[in-house]
């Protein structure tokens, strides 16, 4: 039996959802947003909202614990799925989307991503797309050609010079670097998604709005 004096320390069900989507409100949680994460917080807190009406048969001190180590399993599996994206996010400064010392042409990049789409390689062929798309916008002059550029910088210009498509590419870019500095996978969708942009952006003229001190060549 619950002791009375104690009761009103154990939090009811909703009391127990919201102290949890209170801690996964974080910036930190938010930030990454993985889907399977989103998928195990759901059903975790599912469970817990249907668990708590067995709490009430225990005493404050077995129902405390109980909920201290469900929080802790929760908080956990989210750190574990979370601390790719927060790796990425934290890649080296000068990290820059093209590595070591050969240049290639936006089309040797395409080729190398076309090359390890067939062979289900789609890490590599996500990143070489995105390579691609970079590396097109210097020769057409939409960008300078810059060494140790990021994908992050890349996006954040490239979306200044094609508005429409900006949450694509800022899609991409946040891809590249959970794939080639986060240790996450790639699907063979999401590199579909990246031929899928490069192509669009190679049909698309650069927005007007562009620097003016930035010749663009015509397509």
């Amino acid at each position: 039996m619950v002791d009375p004096t104690h009761s009103d320390l154990l939090p009811d069900a909703d009391e127990a959802r919201g102290l949890l989507d209170e801690e996964l409100a974080k910036s930190v949680y938010q930030e990454a947003q993985p889907t399977l994460l989103e998928r195990l917080i759901t059903s975790v807190l599912d469970w817990l909202e249907t668990s708590f009406s067995s709490l009430q048969g225990l005493d404050a001190g077995a129902g405390t614990i109980v909920l201290a180590v469900g929080a802790a399993v929760l908080i956990l599996i989210a750190v574990v799925l979370v601390r790719p994206r927060l790796n990425a996010r934290g890649a080296p400064a000068g990290s820059g989307v093209f590595s070591g010392s050969q240049v290639r042409t936006a089309a040797g990049h395409r080729a190398r991503a076309e090359a390890a789409a067939a062979s289900g390689h789609w890490d590599e062929a996500l990143t070489e797309r995105l390579r691609a798309i970079i590396r097109s916008a210097e020769e057409r002059v939409v960008l300078d050609s810059r060494p140790g550029r990021t994908a992050s910088e890349a996006a954040l210009q490239l979306g200044e010079a094609f508005p429409r498509p900006s949450p694509e590419i800022e899609w991409l870019a946040n891809r590249f670097n959970e794939v080639h500095y986060g240790h996450l996978r790639a699907s063979a969708d999401d590199q579909q998604r990246a031929a899928t942009l490069d192509g669009l952006l190679e049909d698309m003229r650069p927005s007007p709005a562009l620097s003016p001190t930035v010749p663009v060549a015509p397509r």
